[in-house]
This record gives C-alpha cells, sequence and structure tokens, in this order.
C-alpha cells in the first residue's frame, strides 16, 4: 500500500479514516457525550493479511461503509420462482460486483480542513462519467455528514445503494436492529449461501421480530448476532429513512440517516459466519444495514426489468441525467444507551 491510500480526520468528538480502495469509510471512533469511546464500523477480518492482495477489489480490505453504483451484481437464475427467473439475465460486458466504484482506488480531492473528498471516473464505455465523495464530521457532535454525487454522460437508469457494515458484539443477541415501522419485508427468493439459510424463501412478513423461517414458525431478525451460522439478505420497504443499531454489550446506539427518496429500500445483510469458502472462513460476523434502490441487489439487468418489487410499485432503479447531477446527503452518528 502506498502512503497516500488512507486518509484520516480527528475532531473533538472522534476520529475517522478513509481508504482510496473503495472509498471505504473505516475505523471510526466516537467519543460519547459521557467519555466513552465506541468503533461501530465493521472491518473484515482478513483486510490486514498478505493473502487479501489477490481478492476482487470490493473484499480486498472490506470495511465501513461505501456508496455502490451500479448497485449489486448478477446471479444464475437456476432454482429461482418463475417470477425471478424471467426477468435474471447475464452479467453485463465488464460488470462489477457492486460496480466499479466499489473496486477501484478513488482519487483525492481537494477539500475545507474539516472534510475528506475523493472522486473516481468511471470507464469511457460507462453512462457514468463519475462519482464524487465528500466525508465531514460534525463539528459538535459524535457524527459523520456524508454526500454523494454522480454525474452522468448520458441519460439512464441505474440501480444505487449505500454499503454501510456495521459490527457486532461476540455474545448472541446483545445487539438489536431497531428499524421502527415500515409497510413490508420480504426474504430473499433463494439460497443467499447454499447451506446457510435461515428464513424461508420468497415470503413477506410485517415484524422484523418474526420472519418467517425456513424450519417453520417465526424467527427474531432484530436480535444479534445469531446463534446459528447464516448468510441472509431481507428487503424492507416503507422506512421513513432512519435505522439504528443498539449494541448493549458495548452501551450504545448508531444510527443511520437517508433520503428515503432516493432510497426506497433497506438492504440487511446478515454476515452470520455462514460463508465457509476463503476469505470469509466461517468467521465473518457483521451487519449490513444498506439503504438501496434496487430489487436484493440481484444487478442492473434485474433491477432494470420488471421485476416483482417493481411490479409492486417500489422502485428498483433510478433515472439519471446529464443535465442535473445526482446529489444524496446521508448521517452515521453514536450516541450512549
Amino acid at each position: 500500500m502506498k502512503d497516500d491510500d488512507h486518509r484520516g480526520l480527528g475532531w473533538a468528538h472522534g476520529a475517522l479514516t478513509v481508504q482510496r480502495l473503495g472509498a471505504m469509510l473505516a475505523p471510526v471512533t466516537f467519543v460519547l457525550e459521557n467519555g466513552r469511546q465506541v468503533s461501530p464500523m465493521h472491518i473484515a477480518p482478513w483486510s490486514s493479511k498478505p493473502e487479501a492482495e489477490a481478492l476482487p477489489g470490493i473484499l480486498r480490505r472490506l470495511r465501513g461503509e461505501w456508496p455502490c453504483v451500479p448497485f449489486g451484481y448478477s446471479v444464475p437464475a437456476d432454482g429461482w420462482p418463475k417470477d425471478w427467473a424471467r426477468v435474471m439475465g447475464p452479467p453485463e460486458p465488464g460488470e462489477e460486483i457492486h460496480g466499479h466504484g466499489s473496486n477501484h482506488d478513488w482519487t483525492w480531492r481537494d477539500s475545507d480542513s474539516g472534510s475528506l473528498s475523493l472522486l473516481l471516473a468511471y470507464p469511457k464505455g460507462s453512462p457514468v462519467e463519475r462519482v464524487e465523495r465528500t466525508i465531514t464530521p460534525d463539528p459538535l457532535a459524535p457524527a459523520i455528514d456524508i454526500e454523494f454525487k454522480i454525474v452522468v454522460r448520458r441519460a439512464c437508469r441505474l440501480p444505487i445503494g449505500l454499503h454501510p457494515v456495521f459490527r457486532l458484539p461476540a455474545r448472541t443477541g446483545a445487539a438489536t436492529l431497531e428499524l421502527g415501522s415500515f409497510d413490508n419485508g420480504r426474504t430473499y427468493p433463494h439460497d443467499v449461501e447454499p447451506g446457510a439459510e435461515m428464513f424461508a424463501r420468497n415470503t413477506r412478513f410485517a415484524e422484523l421480530t418474526s420472519v418467517p423461517a425456513c424450519a417453520g414458525g417465526g424467527a427474531d431478525a432484530s436480535r444479534l448476532p445469531f446463534a446459528a451460522d447464516t448468510e441472509e439478505l431481507l428487503q424492507i420497504d416503507g422506512l421513513e429513512g432512519t435505522a439504528a443499531l443498539a449494541n448493549h454489550a458495548d452501551g450504545y446506539r448508531v444510527k443511520l440517516c437517508w433520503q428515503k427518496e432516493h432510497f426506497p429500500s433497506l438492504l440487511l445483510w446478515y454476515s452470520n459466519r455462514g460463508r465457509k469458502a476463503a476469505p470469509w472462513k466461517g468467521r465473518h460476523v457483521a451487519i449490513g444495514i444498506e439503504p438501496i434502490c434496487s430489487p436484493f441487489g440481484l444487478g442492473p439487468a434485474t433491477a432494470l426489468a420488471d421485476n416483482p418489487i417493481a411490479q409492486s410499485g417500489i422502485a428498483t432503479a433510478l433515472d439519471f441525467s446529464p443535465e442535473k447531477p445526482f446529489l444524496t446527503r446521508y448521517r452515521i452518528e453514536a450516541s450512549a444507551l
């Protein structure tokens, strides 16, 4: 790694680091109002190992929070329900997991002394010209404000998402997901990881505390980490643009706020020792709390098609215009329990 691969900021209420690879934000330390220091963002256990350099860009130093344009990646349609299989195409030429920005080194931009700013130009064949990201600690609070801009070469529709991944305590059930009320929840229509399923496929639910389980009955998807080894995805529609994780073991709450008009759904990625192959090796425990405009992250072809989520009236892609750059703002903040 080069000396300039990371930059950091400190302020009265914390310290943060951003890496050029994926423009990923972590580690972050917040100083709470009671004086305690907490670090809520996740860092993958392999990220500092030499063998990680051979991994795809997004996995190499997987950590914290970053934006995804386009969000998602294509998967084979084998064994999927018919209403999904009919809209699942092959990967597009040059398709990268969660988009070009998730897999490459961004360039530092000049910015105010109290913020960090980065830019990444996309390949010439992409409808996206460039993406920009500015990360600014709140000088008055243990909080970080983030601006994300997308500039396109031509009019297009794309699925997009934000990808915050949070650390979980070691003890089963020692953290609680707090979503508030929502309109509809959906389980993944297939296995996220074969042999590591927890929830019934392709079902709906109204409460996170009672998600249909593959073994029958309901599972509480709000208490983390799980006792069982599992890898799962849930999509939540109709939230008000806020979600929180209360870490009871470490005595803090971390809250995420976003613009729901840009991200009408929330994808919950439960990575709970379910993936056994390298580099995961059954040791990856984290929760992704990801505002999205996407159908489960199933890739651009599915997102642009008349998929079952789009049919229900929930947008799974956004319109972009070269005349008007897209700008969204979101915030990560911490407080004591």
